[in-house]
């Protein structure tokens, strides 16, 4: 029922019939349950197919320092927060972690936010009754004592707001209010409960798949990334030297606080450049494991060896083997970092202006934030000295692997058609339904965002019409 219709091209039939042609797409596209058997099916091509001369592991989400490293941070920590009284929210903590106290306070923001508009709700309705009441008192009151015994069955209250209508109240939905929904509703009732298939499904799946959502999971990049890569978007593509001149601690120091303390901070053009852009690197640089893990720390350098036509795909299975939350992050701060390197040299502006670069092409920005972004434990000061030539070597490498990334980052994080088909195949095996949903949706997204789609699919619609209007058998 759902396999290919035609060998290489990748087209399926859903269980309505309709046929979807699988294209590429972003992996943030995917839904949650996808990623994880994109996972699955990349750590399989890398090991049949690619000969990285080490063993390959999917990394662990928010996996746990090593003893001896974690000794070290606690006893610089304990001089540095003697007098700290809060819990750190950013720095130095699992990313995962990280972007789960930005998602608590996010929800914690937009909780108030919603109390405080049902209150000024709640007071805005009340008003007009107030004036009403006062109204009454004014007039006289036998005027307003008949006229309430003449309408005893009428409300005391006639201006008080009516109930909301169901589709608008909040909370719960009743069992009988399913028959209220419109079609769009339904869908994603329907969704939801594709989403949670413990119960429908719990003999067929993983415990894992159980908790996985069948619809693409909120972007995974914390909010002090975001923050200063806009911030520097914004500011600092015509800085030069942006990474490399040196900033003020202080200042640094105190947005580091407030990032610490989960304050909302707001990074304005008054706020310099270069200590965002400072800010920035300590985050990566404290991060307790680096943004590519330490597991596939040896992978990442062996693509260098493979041939130069296998290095980009290598790179991108291995890419698809990272935490959604590396993923995401990795894909925001690259596509920053290539925006830098692309004002990096002189250029003319549409006027006339000369423009000065920033001078931080791909190769510096890469000798800059390769150190951060891949690196693996040092066992001890007294080894990192004694094989520091090959250290040296590693360094090397690690730059020419993100200066690779930085140059071909949009075609990394692309899910071609070929491995989207793999996925659905692994999901057949187990829940037909569930490829089904994931079809509908996929068919629903190209006809939105794509608009050579719709005409591809008017032109074909005109065509059998066509046919069907001049066939000879047609009878008029």
């Amino acid at each position: 029922m759902f396999s290919p219709l035609v060998q290489g091209d990748f087209t399926w039939n859903s269980m309505s019939g309709r046929s979807v042609r699988l294209r590429s797409v972003p992996i943030q596209s995917l839904s949650e349950l996808e990623r994880a058997r994109l996972q699955e099916v990349a750590f399989y091509q890398l090991q049949q197919d690619c000969d990285l001369s080490c063993p390959i592991t999917i990394p662990k989400d928010g996996q746990k320092r090593k003893k001896s490293l974690r000794k070290k941070l606690d006893s610089l920590g304990k001089e540095k927060n003697k007098d700290r009284e809060f819990i750190p929210q950013a720095f130095g903590m699992p990313l995962s972690q990280v972007i789960a106290n930005d998602r608590a306070y996010k929800l914690k923001q937009d909780s108030q936010r919603d109390e405080q508009k049902d209150a000024s709700d709640f007071v805005a309705s009340l008003l007009p009754f107030g004036n009403k009441r006062q109204n009454k008192e004014l007039s006289s009151s036998n005027s307003s004592l008949s006229s309430t015994s003449e309408t005893p069955n009428e409300s005391t209250s006639p201006n008080t707001p009516e109930p909301a209508p169901r589709a608008r109240r909040r909370g719960a939905m009743s069992v009988d209010s399913i028959t209220d929904l419109d079609d769009s509703q339904s869908r994603l009732l329907e969704a939801l409960q594709l989403s949670l298939p413990a119960e429908a499904h719990s003999k067929k799946e993983k415990a894992r798949d159980k908790k996985l959502s069948l619809n693409p999971i909120y972007r995974q990049v914390p909010r002090l990334v975001d923050s200063c890569c806009q911030h520097l978007e914004k500011h600092g593509l015509q800085t030069v030297g942006i990474f490399r001149v040196g900033s003020s601690k202080k200042r640094v120091r105190q947005l580091r606080e407030e990032f610490d303390r989960g304050v909302d901070v707001s990074l304005e053009e008054e706020h310099s450049v270069h200590d965002v852009a400072a800010l920035l690197k300590e985050f990566l640089r404290d991060m307790p494991d680096p943004l590519l893990t330490r597991e596939l720390y040896t992978a990442f350098i062996n693509t260098l060896l493979l041939e130069p036509e296998e290095q980009l795909g290598t790179l991108q299975l291995l890419i698809y083997l990272l935490p959604p939350c590396n993923c995401d992050t990795l894909h925001r701060l690259l596509q920053f970092l290539s925006m830098v390197a692309r004002h990096a040299n002189d250029n003319v502006s549409k006027d006339g202006q000369e423009v000065t670069g920033n001078k931080m092409t791909s190769l510096n920005l890469a000798t800059i934030f390769g150190p951060n972004l891949l690196h693996k434990q040092k066992s001890s000061d007294k080894e990192f000295s004694v094989q520091s030539s090959a250290r040296a070597e590693e360094s090397t490498a690690i730059i020419a692997v993100v200066q690779k990334m930085i140059e071909n980052y949009e075609a990394l994080f692309m899910v071609p058609p070929d491995l989207q088909n793999e996925v659905l195949i692994s999901l057949l095996e187990t829940d037909p339904d569930v490829v089904d949903y994931l079809l509908r949706r996929k068919a629903s997204q190209s006809s939105m965002t794509n608009p050579l789609i719709k005409l591809e699919r008017a032109l074909w619609e005109l065509s059998v019409s066509f046919l069907a209007f001049s066939s000879p058998s047609r009878s008029f």
